[in-house]
């Protein structure tokens, strides 16, 4: 081979290699597109907070609205972590809070006070699927739940509302200790935001459907700011909005505390 070909050759082979993917381009496990999903949506900054109005939709169209202040504090990424939230309204859960701190090897304890019994009531762990405050949204689901506890699949990639998306299933690992069968995410590919989640019950029906209404960036973090968990069984649903959420603002520890539940800082919470 002359010279003028071998030149040739080694060129149309840098330009070869130079259009080959990276390695690291490679499509990540179902089980660590879970996790940085749950990073994604339970672990932006240090802390945050935020005013939260939930709208509670009967089949008939009936409506109740709560409002509220949250907080969250967290201790490690991926980890321990605590949640503080206020009711403004209405007057019969005015005043009434409720607080979680979760742990990474073990359920999370929770708490809840009751203003009109002067009462703090644990919630007990084989409690966190029930509803939060009569809504379609869980304890659970207000804090997260724990990666590890399900085995994860990733079934597709898929467009799902112009956005890239991995559409992973999870199935608990522990189906008595869940009051779902299997449940289908669809992550999007760019945020790692979950756009939304279909749980199914252990006879293999769908009973709730979760989506991502809105996603906005605050403060350089992908927020969901409003959300919807629809009942498909009884058609009820409730509609979540964040709003005036802001991140790291340097919350003391002392606000997560059971001492706090019965009489917050009014500073903290308006």
């Amino acid at each position: 081979m002359n010279t003028r070909n071998v030149v040739l050759v080694a060129a149309a082979s840098a330009t070869l290699l130079s259009l080959a993917p990276p390695a690291d381009t490679q499509t990540p496990s179902a089980e660590e597109i879970i996790r940085r999903s749950h990073l994604a949506e339970y672990y932006p900054g240090d802390d945050m907070k935020a005013r939260v109005l939930m709208r509670l939709v009967s089949k008939d169209g009936k409506e109740r609205i709560r409002e509220m202040t949250m907080l969250r504090k967290d201790f490690q990424e991926g980890g321990e972590q605590r949640y503080f939230i206020y009711f403004h309204r209405p007057p019969d859960v005015r005043e009434m809070t409720f607080m979680v701190w979760k742990y990474p090897q073990k359920n999370a304890d929770r708490w809840l006070f009751i203003p009109a019994l002067k009462l703090v009531r644990r919630i007990a762990a084989d409690d966190k699927r029930s509803s939060f405050v009569g809504s379609d949204f869980s304890y659970e689901d207000i804090s997260g739940r724990n990666v590890a506890e399900d085995s994860h699949k990733l079934l597709r990639e898929e467009t799902l509302d112009g956005k890239d998306a991995y559409v992973i299933e999870s199935i608990p690992k522990d189906l008595t200790g869940s009051d779902f069968g299997r449940k289908v995410s669809w992550i999007d590919k760019r945020t790692l935001i979950p756009l939304k989640e279909e749980y199914f019950d252990k006879r293999g029906d769908l009973a709730k459907v979760f989506s991502a209404d809105e996603v906005k960036e605050v403060q350089g973090f992908w927020t969901i700011t409003r959300r919807t968990m629809r009942d498909t069984q009884t058609g009820h649903q409730t509609e979540v909005a964040f709003q005036e959420v802001r991140y790291n603002l340097g919350l003391p520890e002392s606000l997560f505390s059971e001492r706090y539940l019965r009489n917050p800082p009014s500073e903290a919470v308006r």
